[in-house]
């Protein structure tokens, strides 16, 4: 057996094409003990952290950095970055990144804090690493798990709604077992697939908890009486209110918290500024041994929302990404020289940065007619010059078309992206004349059937700049063709509940946000399986809700999409799970549920000049990349001793 670049085993030759397409073997996710065995340091060497004694796992996940083009690094120094909300810390565990099983850059899912996890249809092993701990030094053993599941997810006063969906086939939970200190099993009736991507999700799901730490405020380990006493003693309601705030691996808050992390929290919420250090149990290691994350600390400090560019600008953060966009790059491209740092342009994995959403479930009939026909539909595509949005709002350097994934999926076909997706309103008139819209009033603005104007209310969160830019641009092309677009932005709450509802026309939002997709990840956003999706929301609902609430879809096209889910959701076949997408692509493309209209915007990652082992092009999403999670930030140092920074000036 051959090992690949992270240490693990690889596929056999026979199974390269199943890997490519689908990242992970289906039949086995594995790091394999030989292979630990052969890459692990004779004398494993922690990064120096003062009061602290270094504590590995006999099996730590030795990392490869040279044949990913990394360096080796140097341990020591912080590095500073900027906040607008103090509860955006929760924002480390999604770029910390340390998962049970995880993407790699080339989003291939691997074993991460698991030494290894075997698959077979509906059973799943997980062997955790001989001597893993907590950041506090507790042994993390399969404990922690049979704590999230009997004491957690399937405690009522915790988990109302039961376990998380992804635990569920055919509405039934696992059996679980519980097989020795360091190895769990999951098992199924048939395959469940979406088990393992959701736990390599951007937010972690944390199917194991501190058991050690949370039994003394559970009332089935500590009596109810002693734990509605603790939660007295802290004024809240009752035992599950501070077993909830004490139970913090997700929010960061709470520093008596362990965590797996690769830094642990040091500030206790509210604050300005919060300081987390370097884990001294993280299991990963580089190939001379030196134990990860190199970096000392992380400091996060809390600033207004309106100068996070400008503080960047100036050079007051290290590294920082969240909460730039596009629209500051010159700004940030003038203050590298002056403050010593680089600009680096992540191109974002986002089907379309303006996506347009007709309502096909809206309760007013004749607009709920209108967004179903199809020859509507593709005529309010065609109406648009998506070459005037592009050049407008991406500089010329975006990608026109449909929301559909990006070239860099497996699962990207280019005829996808253009399919009606192109700019000719003559076609577009024609299409609007044969669904009806033949009559106009004094205005040159079509009339519907029963007479009133063709006005599309199109709402928005408002949240999105490029958006709301856009749509003026898109009332200047629908005008031409007799359509007449009014924006109405709304908070984003009352969004979603005016959506539900039925009461929205048109939704305009960012695009499909799975959009560098491998056939193993779930199609999230292409069928009414996903919640709160605006082309469908009340069929969304209704499938969400198992019939309970919503309506059920009856639009035949939309149906497919439902089957393909369930079907999705029945095999492990990766080579079947390909067709599956590909089908559900080739379904939104030709049929325009969602109104694509530019792609490929770039997210300014602004890191310090001599801070290494940051690519220099890399892609940029929540999903699955967790923002720049996948390219590990426990790689990251300074690469000269001067600029280590112990603590920020």
């Amino acid at each position: 057996m051959s090992v690949d670049r992270t240490g693990l085993p690889q596929e056999a030759p026979g199974r390269e094409r199943a890997a490519a397409e689908g990242g992970l073997s289906r039949r086995s996710l594995v790091t394999g003990l030989t292979a630990a065995a052969l890459l692990r340091p004779a004398a494993p060497q922690a990064a120096p952290e003062a009061g602290a004694a270094t504590r590995l796992p006999e099996t730590p996940l030795v990392v490869d950095l040279a044949a990913r083009g990394r360096r080796r690094g140097t341990a020591g120094g912080s590095i500073r970055t900027l906040i607008a909300r103090a509860r955006d810390v929760r924002y480390l565990s999604v770029y910390g990144y340390t998962r049970l099983v995880g993407y790699d850059a080339d989003l291939v899912l691997r074993p991460d804090v698991l030494e290894r996890c075997d698959e077979e249809g509906g059973r799943f092993t997980f062997r955790l690493r001989k001597g893993h701990c907590w950041s506090d030094g507790h042994p993390f053993t399969t404990e922690d798990f049979r704590y999230y599941w009997e004491d957690v997810a399937n405690e009522p006063e915790l988990s109302p709604g039961g376990p998380p969906d992804f635990f569920l086939v055919d509405a039934k939970p696992p059996r679980v077992e519980i097989l020795d200190d360091i190895t769990i099993r999951y098992l199924w009736e048939r395959p469940n697939p979406r088990f393992l991507p959701a736990l390599a999700a951007p937010r972690d799901p944390l199917i194991y908890r501190p058991a050690h730490y949370l039994r003394p405020y559970h009332p089935r380990h500590a009596g109810r009486e002693a734990a509605e006493a603790a939660a007295k003693a802290q004024k809240l309601r009752g035992w599950a209110a501070l077993h909830n705030r004490l139970d913090d691996n997700y929010e960061l808050t709470n520093p008596d918290c362990p965590t797996l992390q690769a830094w642990r929290p040091r500030t206790p919420s509210p604050a300005t500024r919060f300081v987390f250090e370097r884990n001294p149990s993280y299991h990963r290691v580089d190939r001379d041994g030196t134990q990860l994350p190199y970096l000392d600390g992380i400091l996060m400090d809390v600033t207004a929302s309106g100068l996070l560019t400008p503080k960047t600008n100036a050079g007051e953060a290290d590294l920082m990404f969240r909460g730039l966009s596009m629209s500051d790059i010159p700004s940030l491209k003038e203050g590298e020289r002056a403050h010593g740092y680089r600009t680096l342009l992540w191109p974002i994995a986002r089907g379309s940065e303006i996506a347009l959403y007709p309502n096909l479930t809206t309760l007013d009939a004749g607009w709920r007619a209108l967004n179903r026909d199809l020859r509507y539909r593709r005529a309010l595509s065609l109406a648009i010059d998506r070459r005037t949005l592009n050049n407008t709002l991406l500089f010329g350097l975006g990608t026109e078309g449909n929301d559909t994934v990006v070239a860099e999926s497996p699962l990207f076909a280019p005829e996808l992206r253009t399919l009606h997706a192109v700019y000719d309103p003559e076609q577009a008139v024609r299409l609007l004349d044969a669904a009806g819209l033949d009559r106009r009033d004094a205005a040159g603005i079509r009339l519907m059937a029963d007479g009133r104007p063709v006005e599309v209310v199109v709402e928005s969160d408002g949240e999105a700049a490029m958006i709301l830019d856009g749509l003026l641009l898109i009332t200047e092309f629908w005008r031409e063709v007799g359509i007449r677009l009014v924006v109405k932005p709304q908070e984003r709450t009352n969004l979603r509940r005016r959506s539900l509802a039925g009461m929205t026309m048109m939704v305009a939002a960012q695009g499909l946000d799975l959009a560098v997709a491998t056939a193993i990840m779930p199609p999230t956003g292409l069928s009414p399986a996903q919640p709160d999706h605006y082309a469908w929301p009340r069929w969304s609902l209704n499938v969400e809700s198992r019939g309970r609430s919503g309506e059920p879809c009856d639009v035949a096209a939309v149906q497919r999409l439902i089957a393909l889910n369930e079907e999705w959701n029945g095999t492990d076949d990766a080579g079947r799970q390909g067709e599956i997408w590909r089908e559900m692509l080739r379904n939104h493309a030709e049929n325009q549920w969602v109104i694509g209209t530019v792609a490929g915007a770039l997210q300014p990652v602004v890191a310090a000049d001599r801070l290494a082992n940051l690519p220099e092009r890399a892609l940029f999403s929540w999903e699955p990349t967790a923002m720049i999670g996948v390219q590990r930030l426990d790689e990251v140092f300074w690469d000269r001793p001067a600029d280590r920074r112990a603590e920020a000036k």
